[in-house]
C-alpha cells in the first residue's frame, strides 16, 4: 500500500502506431453497392432508350433559334418517326405472313418472311411518315422565324405569372358552368404553351398541308384512297367540335344524323350504282342483306334500265329452298317478262324473288334479326374482347368478372344494333312494295307520282337505308361515333363518284388523293396544335408520339 500523499504511478501511453494489417470494407457490402450503381444506370439507359421509342407526357417544346437548328429539329425527328414506322410496318406484315404459313411450301417461307420485314410496303410506310414529320416540323418551326409575330400583339398567355397581381384562382365550383374550360393534358398544355408563344393557326395549316399532301405519295395508290379519307374525316371531326364548342353550338345526336345520312348513300350506290363503292364493301352488304345475288342484280337493272334480265329468274327458280307459292310467282313475272311486247312489270324486283324460302313477308324480319345476330356475334365479339386483353390486362386480372361482363353486353348491343338496321330494312323494302301496290289498285283518290316514287324509285332505297341506320340508337353512345367516322368516309366517296358521273363535279386526276390528303391534314393539324383537346383521343394520341409538341 502506498503511503500517504505519494503520487500516483505514471499510466503507459497508448499505442498510437498503425496497424499491420489491412482493413477491408467487407465484400458483400461492396457488391451490393456496386449492384446498386449498375441497376441505376441500367435504369437510366433503359428510360432514355424507352424516350427514343416512346415519348413521355408532357414533354416541353423545343426552342429553336435560327433556320439550321429547324432542319436539325425535323431531321432527327423524321429519321425517329421512320423508324418506327418501319418496325410497326413490319410487324404487322410478320403477323399477316405467320396467319399464312401454314399455306404455304417449307421451302418459300424465309422468303416470305424476309419480304413481310423488307418489303416495300415497309419501305413505303417508313417513307410516308418519315417525310411527313420531317417536312411538317420544318415548315412548322421555320416560318416563325422567318415571319416572326409581332410579340406586343400576341395574346397573354395563361401559363405566364404576373408579379405584379398574382390572384388565386377560383375553385370549379366558383366558375360559371357557361365559362369553365375543358381541363387539358400535360402533352395538351405542352402545346398550347408553345403556340401562344411562337405560331400562328395558318402556320399549322400550311405545315399540314404541305406535309401531308406530299408524303402520301409514297404510299401506293390504292392505300393513299384510304388514307386520304381517313385524314379527310378526322379533320371534318375536329373542326366541327371547335366550332360547336367555340359557337355554343351543339346538335343532338349528330353522330347518328352522320350516320343515318350516309347510309343512305351507301345503301342507293349498292342497289343504283355498286360500282361507286369498293368490291370488298357490296360483298359484304350483300352477306348480311341474306338476299338472293341474282335477287340484287334484278333490282340493280330495275333501277339502271326499268328492265332486268330474265336469267336472274331462272336462277331463282333453281333453288332448292323455293317454295311453291313463291315458284307460282316468279313464273308470272317471267311470263310477261318474255312476252310479246315484253311487260317487266312495276320498278321493283318481286318479294318472292328477295325471299323466296318465306311466303309473307310478315315473317321475313325477325328470322332475319336471329340469323345476323349470330352471324355478327362472333365478328364484334372479337372487337370488344381482343382489345380489352391487349390494352386493358391490369383492369382484366383485377376486376375479370365485371370485364368480361362489359364486354359480353357490348357485344350483344353490337350484334343487335347491325341485327335491327337489317330488320328495319326488311320491313321498309317489303312494306314500300306492298303500300305501292295497294296506291296504284286503287282508283278513289289520284295519287300524284311524285308519292309513288317515294316507295317504288330507286330513291326509295336511300330512305331505307336512312331508317335502318336509326339502330344505331342501340349501340353505346360512345361507339356512335366512331361507327359514324367508319360509314363517312364510304359515304362520301360514293356520293363524290356519283356526282362526278352526272357531271355536277370536277374531275380530280391523278392528285385527287394528294389533294384530298393535303385538306384533311391542314385541318387536322390546325386543331392539333391549336386546340388538340377537340381530336379524338386515338388521333391526338398517335399524333404527340410522332411528332411531339413540335
Amino acid at each position: 500500500m502506498a503511503p500517504p500523499g505519494a503520487s500516483p504511478p505514471p499510466r503507459k501511453a497508448a499505442i498510437t502506431r498503425t496497424p499491420s494489417y489491412v482493413q477491408f470494407t467487407p465484400r458483400r457490402a461492396m457488391a451490393s453497392f456496386e449492384n446498386l450503381v449498375a441497376l441505376a444506370n441500367h435504369q437510366e439507359r433503359l428510360r432514355e432508350a424507352r424516350k427514343i421509342v416512346w415519348r413521355q407526357r408532357g414533354e416541353p417544346a423545343a426552342e429553336l433559334e435560327d433556320l439550321w437548328e429547324c432542319m436539325e429539329h425535323a431531321g432527327r425527328g423524321g429519321l425517329r418517326a421512320a423508324t418506327i414506322a418501319f418496325a410497326l410496318r413490319a410487324c404487322v406484315n410478320l403477323v399477316l405472313a405467320g396467319i399464312r404459313m401454314g399455306r404455304v411450301p417449307k421451302y418459300m417461307r424465309l422468303s416470305l418472311i424476309r419480304h413481310a420485314i423488307f418489303g416495300k410496303d415497309s419501305f413505303r410506310f417508313a417513307a410516308m411518315l418519315g417525310s411527313f414529320v420531317s417536312i411538317y416540323k420544318a415548315t412548322l418551326n421555320a416560318l416563325p422565324i422567318l415571319l416572326p409575330i409581332n410579340q406586343s400583339a400576341s395574346p397573354p398567355s395563361p401559363f405566364e405569372d404576373d408579379d405584379e397581381d398574382i390572384e388565386v384562382p377560383p375553385t370549379p365550383f366558383e366558375v360559371p358552368l357557361s365559362v369553365r374550360q375543358p381541363r387539358l393534358s400535360l402533352s395538351a398544355q405542352a402545346h398550347q404553351m408553345w403556340v401562344r408563344k411562337k405560331t400562328r393557326r395558318w402556320h399549322a395549316m400550311l405545315a399540314g398541308a404541305l406535309a401531308g399532301g406530299l408524303a402520301v405519295m409514297f404510299e401506293k395508290r390504292s392505300r393513299r384512297v384510304v388514307i386520304a379519307q381517313q385524314l379527310f374525316v378526322r379533320g371534318l371531326q375536329g373542326s366541327y367540335n371547335a366550332f360547336t364548342s367555340k359557337h355554343g353550338f351543339h346538335l343532338p345526336n349528330g353522330e347518328v344524323l352522320v350516320f343515318c345520312l350516309c347510309c343512305a348513300q351507301i345503301v342507293y350506290a349498292f342497289f343504283s350504282r355498286p360500282e361507286t363503292l369498293p368490291r370488298s364493301y357490296t360483298t359484304w352488304l350483300a352477306t348480311a342483306s341474306g338476299a338472293p345475288t341474282s335477287a340484287i342484280d334484278m333490282v340493280r337493272d330495275l333501277n339502271r334500265t326499268g328492265t332486268f334480265d330474265v336469267q336472274h329468274l331462272d336462277r331463282i327458280l333453281k333453288r332448292e329452298d323455293l317454295i311453291p307459292a313463291n315458284q307460282a310467282a316468279i313464273l308470272a313475272r317471267k311470263a310477261l317478262a318474255t312476252s310479246l311486247p315484253p311487260d317487266f312489270g312495276p320498278p321493283y324486283a318481286p318479294c318472292a324473288a328477295v325471299h323466296p324460302w318465306i311466303e309473307s313477308c310478315m315473317h321475313v324480319p325477325l328470322p332475319r334479326f336471329f340469323t345476323v345476330f349470330k352471324w355478327a356475334f362472333p365478328i364484334y365479339g372479337a372487337l370488344h374482347f381482343v382489345p380489352m386483353m391487349l390494352f386493358k390486362r391490369h383492369a382484366f386480372f383485377k376486376s375479370p368478372s365485371h370485364m368480361l361482363g362489359r364486354a359480353s353486353w357490348a357485344t350483344i348491343r353490337s350484334s343487335a344494333f347491325l341485327a335491327a338496321f337489317i330488320a328495319i330494312y326488311q320491313t321498309w323494302f317489303c312494306s314500300k312494295h306492298y303500300i305501292y301496290r295497294l296506291l296504284t289498285s286503287q282508283s278513289l283518290v289520284k295519287v300524284p307520282r311524285r308519292v309513288l316514287d317515294i316507295f317504288a324509285s330507286k330513291y326509295s332505297y336511300a330512305l331505307g337505308g336512312f331508317l335502318g341506320a336509326l339502330s344505331l340508337f342501340v349501340e353505346e353512345k360512345r361507339r356512335r361515333g366512331e361507327l359514324a367516322m367508319y360509314v363517312l368516309p364510304k359515304g362520301l366517296e360514293s356520293a363524290w363518284l356519283t356526282a362526278r358521273g352526272k357531271g355536277w363535279v370536277f374531275h380530280t386526276g391523278h392528285f385527287g388523293e394528294m389533294l384530298l390528303t393535303a385538306v384533311g391534314m391542314s385541318m387536322v393539324m390546325s386543331i392539333y396544335q391549336n386546340d388538340p383537346q377537340h381530336l379524338s383521343g386515338l388521333v391526338r394520341r398517335i399524333l404527340y408520339q410522332f411528332i411531339g409538341p413540335n
